[in-house]
């Protein structure tokens, strides 16, 4: 039988995971799989070399697991990690021996072919071995192929715990492409608790909610504000929702227990439910499981611009950290300290945009309380200095906040300047519009009760 010569094989590449370590050479680059795809097994052991090695650099996506090797190596002269997204564990090393690597999320596999060389040892957390021996990748095919691809080493490290999510494309790696395996010590798997939505999170959810229609293929973000549209979405008479999304959470197990979710308006991926990594509760990694009516993609094919905009009524939701009277968008600093990423944020933005009826919200609260418990704005003069700019002026579409909804296509920049101020917290709205007039971006005829009027209108 074919399966006894896959188990063959499987035995000769069967390593430990301290024998998998020791084919690290100083110098290398290590890439680990995308978030609860790392290598957990592999870092800590590859930590017991910190005093033989040098200058060893790793890349990682979302750093689901505990850094071994990151703690080992504080001054970062043996093991220096650099990440496509900093969160979870990653945000404790950065500035110190932890590195953010710019990207747009979609070109990620591009990126790691053509550009990230070498790529001398390649490290995924696998789905056991099925009967044709093939490993799938579970929670994230984001870049697993592109990874293999370019390895020297090629290593799976087998988790029990890890679903087995169905393709799609390129989530799965046989046996015979690989080079060693290791037996993880089935660790559970890092979980995300669905973040609470805020009162402010629920007015702004509620505005996004009138917007869409039966059929609209829905994109969610991270947070709490997208966990409420998703609630919102079960409990609402809408019908027909599709999915196509980077990142699966919670809030579509939520909107497919009631029912909403059939994906039988898609014009691609007909019935299935397309993303491209999943982070959520034991409870959402139990349903993914061998379901058929998901489908695990790469993330060149669900982040791609191109690909996102052949759906129609195509409705992206993400948040923000901040945004300028330019209509300049900063979804991952506060000024210079890094936050989190560029992610897919700007991919689901334009694509969304370019859709048949498609719709794209960028949402925040107006306001956020510092730490000397002072009430700021989100909407600023000019981002604050050292800020990223994410989202350029010229793809954003619709800004919300719990003031109202602001379409910035096809505005001037007096029009864009008087919807931003009318989408602030009325404290601050004067010294906005003394700040818009200062930069020869506001009409002195304009009134801003009729801003605002106009911004709840859109």
């Amino acid at each position: 039988m074919l399966y006894d010569r896959w188990k063959e094989e499987y035995q000769k590449k069967l390593v430990t995971a301290d024998q998998a370590a020791q084919l690290v050479k100083s110098g290398d680059w290590i890439e680990y799989g995308f978030g609860i795809t790392s290598g957990r097994d592999f870092d800590e052991a590859l930590a017991k070399r910190v005093n033989e090695l040098k200058d060893v650099k790793i890349r990682c996506d979302i750093g689901a697991y505990q850094h071994f090797t990151a703690e080992a190596n504080p001054e970062g002269d043996v093991f220096t990690w650099n990440s496509w997204h900093v969160s979870a564990h990653d945000k404790n090393f950065v500035g110190q021996n932890l590195y953010y690597i710019p990207m747009k999320f979609h070109e990620n596999p591009k990126m790691t072919r053509e550009d990230c060389v070498p790529n001398d040892i390649a490290v995924i957390t696998c789905a056991p071995m099925d009967k044709h021996g093939y490993f799938n990748f579970g929670a994230s095919a984001v870049n697993g192929w592109a990874m293999m691809e370019t390895a020297k080493i090629r290593i799976i490290e087998v988790n029990q715990n890890m679903p087995r999510c169905l393709g799609g494309s390129q989530e799965s790696v046989h046996v015979t492409q690989v080079d060693y395996i290791v037996e993880s010590k089935n660790e559970p798997l890092t979980t995300l608790a669905p973040a609470k939505a805020s009162p402010v999170d629920l007015e702004i959810a509620k505005l996004v909610m009138a917007k869409l229609r039966d059929g609209s293929c829905i994109q969610l973000g991270i947070g709490g504000l997208p966990n409420a549209v998703g609630t919102m979405v079960a409990e609402s008479d809408l019908k027909d929702i599709g999915v196509h999304t980077e990142m699966y959470v919670d809030a579509y197990l939520e909107m497919f227990k009631a029912g909403k979710i059939t994906g039988a308006k898609k014009n691609i991926d007909k019935y299935k439910q397309v993303y491209a990594f999943t982070l959520g509760s034991q409870e959402l990694y139990d349903y993914m499981d061998n379901n058929p009516g998901l489908a695990s993609y790469n993330v060149d094919y669900t982040n791609d611009p191109k690909v996102i905009c052949l759906l129609d009524n195509f409705v992206s939701i993400n948040a923000c950290v901040e945004v300028d009277l330019f209509g300049q968008v900063c979804s991952e600093s506060a000024g210079v300290r890094h936050i989190s990423g560029t992610g897919g944020q700007l991919d689901f933005v334009e694509g969304a945009y370019k859709s048949k009826g498609g719709q794209s919200f960028i949402c925040m609260p107006s306001t956020f309380k510092a730490k000397d418990g002072t009430l700021k704005s989100r909407i600023q003069p000019v981002l604050t200095p050292g800020a990223i700019v994410t989202d350029p002026r010229t793809s954003v579409h619709m800004l919300v906040t719990e003031y109202g909804i602001a379409s910035m296509k096809g505005k001037s920049t007096w029009e864009r300047a008087e919807a931003l101020i009318g989408l602030a917290h009325p404290d601050f709205r004067e010294e906005l519009i003394q700040k818009a007039a200062e930069f020869k971006i506001w009409r002195r005829s304009n009134k801003i009760d009729g801003a605002v009027s106009a911004v709840v209108g859109e």
